[in-house]
């Protein structure tokens, strides 16, 4: 049977937070939004009138769906060009979903979200359903078809090895924003040492091309690297204005909760990088500039009031 206009609505009212639980787990808003239209057309097929808990019913579903996404994810990444990174989000994106607690934003982090990769299906899958929606070990178990033991078991591996890789001490986001006001400035000044001081000894810097935009296939290690990167990658120049199609506009923002640095040109986010910084100092660089992966981070920088640039790169 068709569905009635009802039906529609209960499954659209699940929407916001099916994309937000969708891209957590797979760490792209394109394939998020192709696991929940899937998770639509299960709708769609099912005999609803016997679904006692949409939401549950609704969630299982997707949450499966993610899980066969990621296990042929993983192969796909192996033949990947370069280093693979999430879809940045910025600030005011829907798909970020909740916000209101530590864990909540922590889930939708640029750092946590990469450290994630690192995680089983099911490990990742435990963890944001407990992590960043609070769904209680049954309920998770049920969407999971795993004994609730097994699911508390499966969250501890997994806190373990997010915090494993986590930043040491994460600062506000005015503190964040000075730091890298002050990084850029440096950055833009051709100056080496200044740089060097505001990075960690074991700083890396990683960029995701896609094989469509020059990105160094292995990360920059250690604070001099880094550092010297940092000042090349914002030297003027005709070869970057030629890749680039111009001198892009380089404005600060937050892009998954955290300060970003956002390169537009004429209109187009060509390029998004996301700082992790500590109270020791900035400990990565992760930059997006895969232009597949920057497609909704275009909508919603034209969707959005983003002020004066801080300067005009190359």
């Amino acid at each position: 049977m068709p569905l009635t206009a009802q039906d529609v609505e209960r499954f659209e009212a699940s929407r916001a937070r099916l994309e937000a639980i969708a891209y957590r787990l797979l760490g792209s808003a394109s394939e998020a939004e192709d696991a929940v239209q899937d998770t639509f057309l299960r709708w769609q097929a099912a005999d609803v009138d016997r679904v006692e808990v949409p939401e549950a019913w609704l969630t299982k579903v997707l949450t499966n769906l993610c899980l066969n996404q990621l296990t042929s994810a993983r192969a796909r990444r192996e033949m990947y060009v370069g280093q693979w990174l999430p879809e940045p989000l910025l600030a005011g994106d829907p798909m970020l979903g909740p916000a209101d607690t530590v864990e909540q934003r922590d889930s939708v982090s640029y750092a946590v979200l990469t450290l994630m990769e690192r995680l089983s299906p099911n490990e990742r899958a435990v963890y944001v359903l407990r992590e960043a929606f609070g769904y209680p070990h049954r309920e998770i178990a049920e969407i999971l078809d795993i004994t609730e033991a097994a699911a508390q078991q499966i969250l501890h591996r997994a806190r373990k090895h997010i915090a494993h890789g986590k930043a040491r001490t994460e600062i506000d986001e005015a503190a964040a924003r000075r730091i890298v006001e002050e990084f850029l400035a440096a950055a833009t000044s051709g100056r080496t040492e200044p740089l060097v001081r505001l990075l960690t000894e074991d700083a890396v810097a990683i960029g995701d091309g896609g094989g469509k935009v020059p990105a160094r296939a292995k990360a920059f290690e250690g604070a001099l690297a880094v550092a010297k990167f940092m000042r090349g990658l914002f030297k003027p120049s005709k070869a970057k204005r030629d890749i680039a199609g111009g001198s892009p506009e380089v404005h600060l923002t937050t892009a998954n909760g955290i300060v970003a640095v956002v390169a537009v040109l004429d209109g187009r986010v060509i390029g998004v990088i996301c700082p992790e910084i500590t109270a020791d100092g900035i400990t990565a660089f992760r930059s997006q500039v895969n232009p597949d992966k920057l497609e909704r981070a275009t909508l919603r920088w034209a969707a959005s009031d983003h002020g004066e640039p801080l300067f005009i790169a190359f």
